[in-house]
């Protein structure tokens, strides 16, 4: 059995997260059991949420476990299967973790799932066509619940789930406005990505300067906003909300160091009769199927051309994490292990 390297959570963040909260070890890959398949992992998903899951506080997951492998999604190939559902070179996703090579007891439901690569490459079930883009279909089909013509907003608008809302507020008829970190990113939103507008937040770096930005950008006010960020960023989007407007709240990035988050005007969302709905998508396993078909879909017919961020190894994970946190990556960050 091959050697297998691991990232371990070796202790919790003090404030911002360090490359030496992780260790990485190598380890013996065990025999197989009846049932159980071994996966050599192709890539591993870097994704913010891991961040809140590094402190051991309540949260709606259990805290990473200190002296255990990261917890994350992977995909990979099998290379030794005693489960008869699993044969040798199958493509697969799953939650292996921050590790070369997992072991999986294939015959509990949902542990691994078979997917075509024929018309999706690989790495994109850990992104567009996985759980950053079902994330999005969500919070747009079941939360904002867009007519035709209206007018959408989404922070972190170039990322893996940003993209992915874009290309589906987009089929509905809407008109997509991003928010997205410098000029470059912008651009891809606009030029690559279809959004109708996109704001640099770094050129308004408060809320006053973002809502007015929003102003130009959506003349006719904003219907629904997807949040990824929090902070200035949803202040400015309630400044400029229309009435009955809905948001569907999935991350808050800009407080996962442990810093509260106080909202300057929480009135507005009782002036402007405002729906604010947080979400975990992994509550919503029924939704999957749809959802996955229809980014499929978008994708094997180029009307979502997603980006992806990809460091080399698993040495690289600590630091690639690190830069998602600060938004450096551009698009989906992954860890390619092959």
């Amino acid at each position: 059995m091959p050697a297998n390297r691991q990232l371990l959570l070796d202790n919790r963040p003090k404030g911002e997260a360090v490359a030496g909260n992780f260790r990485l070890v190598s380890v013996e890959t065990p025999e197989l059991e009846d049932g159980q398949v071994l996966v050599r992992h192709h890539y591993l998903s870097l994704d913010p949420y891991m961040r809140g899951r590094m402190n051991d506080s309540k949260s709606y997951a259990q805290p990473q476990p200190l002296g255990q492998v990261m917890q994350g999604a992977t995909v990979g190939e099998v290379v030794e299967s005693r489960n008869p559902r699993f044969a040798v070179g199958d493509k697969v996703v799953g939650f292996g973790g921050w590790q070369e090579y997992s072991v999986a007891d294939a015959s509990q439901p949902g542990v691994l799932r078979k997917v075509d690569t024929a018309h999706v490459p690989l790495s994109y079930y850990l992104g567009a066509v996985g759980m950053p883009g079902v994330t999005a279909w969500y919070g747009l089909v079941k939360i904002i619940a867009p007519g035709k013509d209206s007018t959408l907003t989404i922070s972190a608008a170039t990322g893996a789930v940003g993209s992915a809302f874009g290309a589906l507020a987009r089929a509905r008829g809407c008109r997509v406005v991003g928010i997205a970190g410098g000029p470059d990113k912008c651009r891809y939103a606009v030029e690559e990505l279809g959004f109708d507008a996109c704001i640099d937040h770094r050129q308004h770096p408060d809320a006053r300067s973002l809502s007015q930005a929003l102003k130009e950008a959506c003349p006719a006010g904003i219907d629904g906003h997807f949040e990824n960020v929090g902070g200035y960023l949803l202040d400015a989007i309630l400044l400029r909300a229309n009435a009955f407007a809905r948001v569907a709240l999935c991350g808050m990035i800009a407080g996962y160091d442990g810093q509260p988050l106080p909202m300057a005007n929480p009135a507005l969302i009782l002036i402007n009769r405002m729906k604010i709905e947080g979400f975990i998508v992994s509550d919503h396993m029924e939704v999957w199927p749809e959802a996955l078909q229809e980014l499929g879909t978008l994708v094997a017919t180029g009307k979502l051309r997603p980006r992806e961020s990809i460091a080399q190894g698993i040495e690289s994970a600590p630091e690639a994490f690190l830069g998602l946190l600060k938004g450096r990556n551009f698009g989906k960050q992954l860890v390619r292990l092959i």
